[in-house]
Order: C-alpha cells, then structure tokens, then sequence
C-alpha cells in the first residue's frame, strides 16, 4: 500500500473455493466489501460537482457547496452534531433566583424562535439509545418553556450574551449583544465529537469506553462542568455508580441515569438549548450509487460500520468504492506513530477487520463475520 498526498488507494484480492453443487451461483457469497477503495481529499466544492455523477460514492466531510437545491442522485443520513447551550457568567447585577428567571426566559425566546436548530432543552435526544427512557422527561422540559406566557417570563433582569460559534451568531438578538470580552451569559455550540474525544479510546477495532455513546455521559460531559461544588458531589456520586456497573437490573440503570439528568438539569448554570443534526451525503442513484449502508450515531460514515455494510448498486458484491474527505492526510501511517489522522483511521478500519465492530447507537458491539449460533443437534 502506497500513501500519496492525493490519494489513498486499497486493493483487495479474494479468492473463494467451494464445492460445486450444480447451477450457476456460488453456494456461498462473497462480503459486500469493494475490491478496491479510493480515498481522497476533497473539498466541498468539489464533493459538490462529483457527487452527483458518482464519480464520488460519498463524502465524509462538511456539508458539499451544492450550488443550487441538493440534486436528486444525492441523498444524507442525520447524526448529533452538536448541542447549544446557554451558559450563565459570574454576574453582581442580581440575585440568583432573578439570574435564573432571565436565563430561563431567554431559553423559551430562542426555542420560539427556533431557527438553523432543534429547540430541545433536554441532553439525551432521539439520537440517543436511550431517548425512550427519557421522552417524557424531555417532553415535560420541552412544554414548560413553550407553555409559558410572555408575561410569566418576564421577570429578571435583561442578561447580555456573548456567542460563541458561527451558528449562534445569527441566533442572539441585537437588544442581547455584549460587547467582545463581556457578557452575562454566553450562548455557544458545542460538538458531540469534541465533547467525548478526550475520553474515547479505539484500538484494534475497540471502541471505548462502554459509556462513551450513552445518552447519561454525555448529559455529564455537557453540563457537569458548570455546577457548584456542593451539587457536583451529589451528581458524580450517581456518576460513580454508572461507570462502575453498581446496579442489580437494567431498571435500576435506567433509574439511575434519569436520577443523574434530573440533578443535571436541576440548576441554572448551564441550560441545553436544542441540538443540531449533521448530515453525511452520498450517490444513491439507481445505478451508480451506493445502498445498505450502517453508519454510526456520532461519527456517521467515518466508521467501521459503514465500511462493512455499505453495498454499490452495480454490483451483487465488490466493485469500486470511491470516497472523500475533507482532511489531509498527516499522519506517519506506521505501526509506531500510528493512523491518527482521519484518513489513516478510515484506512485502518477498511484492512483491520475486526471481530466484533462498535454498534451503531448503543455502548456495545456487534458481530463482524461470526455468528453466536447455537446448535439444536443432539450430539
């Protein structure tokens, strides 16, 4: 294998024997994998013009510079992307039950005005395994700021918000705007893949830890951070007991992380405004684009999954595989130094194959060319 700074090219070569039972098909089939995978560095523009023409089967990248609506030949998958969150700063202008009304109010302006976002002031959300266990919860949450009158939220003083990302630029009206360095608040965006990095271990197909996708960890990572000393003692004390496995049932696991997201949410430091989805495009054409394809709930097409499941029309198996990316590729791609950068690591998905890959949505794993099969023959 050869690393160029254009290109990434994978070969692959199978060869199958099989007793001939008659008929014309292999009695069994070979994987869905292409014979041969082409990664490159793409930019959006580019990903824009040939995606369409499936000279591109799908990019692993920033949204593509469509020029005009999407073309029709070009279809996406929805990951979480990122939270928004209200932040609330050291403020001597009021009291703390005034603070909270005001930040309180401004989460239910933001949510009536939802605009570039989901309004959904709760952390674990649809994308989450979880989410059944806590749609009430995230229901509830969700009605008691949109239910409000206008004069119930009237209260408090009026905070200035300092934002913090391009999205939220737009978000904050002029009468909320703190001058640069200053503000009461701060309203910022926040990305699920950033939140858990630091935390998230992959080796040899791995991913860890187990709690890395759960719903509970990343209310943690989100908010924790933000609450007072005597409420992080209480929150990490249920913390403990979840990365520990210190329950009996998975209902007292459910109860404890419902338990952890309500002290969470208990305060006003730091409030969930709503998420954002990211998109992933790929061909679909009838013909020349690609189908059956897993990807994963927080680094979409940039995983193990895809690579296992995903199938080109074309073909009953193999084929041609052409993906882009918009990163360079930096890394020393050796067994020392490693394949860190985003293309190494999609490489070494392709060649690692492993036994088991990362589930799509859950903290477990599913099988990679085993099966757990139980026999039924009485020996």
């Amino acid at each position: 294998m050869k690393k160029t700074s254009a290109s990434v090219l994978l070969a692959v070569s199978v060869m199958v024997l099989t007793r001939a039972d008659g008929g014309h098909e292999l009695p069994i089939y070979p994987s869905f994998y292409p014979q041969e995978i082409r990664i490159e560095t793409v930019d959006p523009a580019a990903a824009a013009r040939r995606l369409p023409t499936g000279d591109l089967h799908a990019y692993l990248g920033e949204v593509p510079a469509f020029r005009a609506k999407r073309p029709a030949a070009v279809s996406y998958v929805e990951t979480l992307g990122s939270y928004l969150v209200l932040t609330l700063q050291a403020s001597p202008r009021a009291g703390e039950a005034d603070r909270c009304a005001a930040m309180r109010a401004m989460v239910q302006a933001l949510g009536r005005a939802e605009s570039g976002f989901v309004f959904h002031p709760y952390p674990i959300t649809p994308y989450h395994e979880a989410y059944l266990h806590h749609a009430d919860l995230a229901e509830a949450a969700r009605d008691r700021y949109l239910s409000r009158t206008e004069e119930e939220t009237a209260t408090g003083p009026a905070l200035s918000v300092r934002a913090r990302g391009e999205l939220v630029q737009a978000l904050i009206p002029p009468r909320w705007r703190a001058a640069a360095g200053e503000g009461d608040a701060v309203l910022e965006e926040i990305e699920v893949a950033g939140l858990v990095a630091s935390r998230m271990l992959a080796l040899n197909g791995w991913l860890g830890p187990p709690w890395v996708k759960e719903g509970w960890f990343h209310a943690y990572r989100l908010l924790a951070g933000a609450l007072g000393d005597a409420a992080r003692g209480e929150v990490d004390a249920v913390f403990t007991r979840l990365w520990r496995g210190e329950y009996a049932t998975p209902t007292d696991k459910l109860n404890l992380e419902r338990a952890l997201v309500r002290q969470l949410t208990r305060g006003c430091e730091r409030l969930v405004v709503g998420y954002t989805p990211r998109r992933w495009y790929f061909n679909s054409e009838y013909s020349d684009g690609i189908e059956n394809l897993g990807y994963d709930s927080l680094t979409g097409f940039h995983s193990s999954l895809f690579l296992r499941t995903v199938k080109l029309k074309d073909f009953p198996w193999n084929g041609w595989l052409r993906l882009g990316i918009d990163a360079d590729q930096t890394a020393a791609w050796n067994p020392v130094a490693g394949f860190t950068d985003p293309a190494g690591s999609l490489v070494w998905f392709a060649v690692g194959d492993p036994a088991l890959v990362p589930a799509p949505y859950a903290a477990g794993w599913v099988l990679n060319r085993i099966a757990d099969v139980r026999s039924t023959r009485e020996e």
